[in-house]
């Protein structure tokens, strides 16, 4: 199954006042691995951002006076999430806005490009009720670094969401894959004498390798800031010289 990760960054939150998106960020994860391979662009609103708006991304209208209105990319957009499976957080926000815009151009709702849509927010609200579920705080509880997000920006926000989905939603692909297949049983004793099935470690290639230093090249340009996994593989090497 390939999905797509998408983040949304708006001129306010009433798309059906005229705001407008400003950024769109999508991260693909194909077979529950993130491949490398996104899509992000900035958007000529055509308008201002609203003043609370801007202090959540600080996206100004100056610097999108020059980026493509969403009519010029729009092709390459749906090319790019054609038949995957979508996943938003409050995806009701981002589908209105994304829908609003596809139809100013005469283009069939984004459910009509895709081959569903999940709500990430839904899934967290079933798996801890009663608790906050921001992006900020799923990335705390899953333990996602996510210290450089001083600002909202689409593609981060897709890419932090990425792994907090994954993590949310892990052990339902070992089901899958499971369902139809005999294991072999351990017994009581066998279990008690610490035998284990063995344990599969999957290492990434040099060209998987190649293209996680690349997202995150695209993300440290985007914020201007070296991206916390960058620090983290540092004090790693510095540990492995001691």
């Amino acid at each position: 199954m390939r999905s797509v990760v998408l983040d949304t960054e708006t001129t306010g939150l009433n798309a059906g006042l005229g705001d407008r998106i400003i950024e769109l960020g999508c991260i693909e994860v194909l077979s529950r691995r993130v491949t490398g391979n996104h899509f992000h662009r900035y958007i000529n609103p055509e308008r201002e951002s609203e003043e609370g708006a801007l202090k959540v991304h600080g996206i100004d209208h100056e610097f999108l006076q020059d980026k493509p209105k969403f009519r010029e990319i729009s092709a390459e957009f749906l090319d790019y999430i054609q038949g995957a499976e979508l996943v938003i957080h409050n995806a009701a926000f981002d589908v209105e806005f994304l829908n609003l815009e596809l139809g100013r151009l005469g283009l069939p709702p984004i459910e009509a490009h895709c081959a569903g849509i999940v709500d990430s927010l839904k899934i967290a609200r079933e798996l801890h009720p009663g608790k906050k579920n921001s992006l900020d705080a799923l990335c705390e509880r899953y333990q996602v670094a996510h210290a450089h997000r001083t600002l909202h920006g689409a593609l981060l926000d897709a890419a932090l969401l990425a792994e907090v989905y994954l993590a949310m939603t892990r052990g339902q692909e070992s089901l899958a894959i499971e369902l139809g297949q005999p294991r072999p049983a351990l017994g009581r004793a066998a279990a008690t004498e610490g035998e284990r099935p063995p344990l599969i470690v999957l290492r990434p290639s040099a060209e998987e390798l190649a293209e996680h230093a690349s997202l995150l090249a695209d993300m440290e340009a985007e914020n201007k800031t070296q991206c916390v996994w960058r620090r983290f593989e540092t004090a790693v090497e510095m540990l492995d010289r001691v």
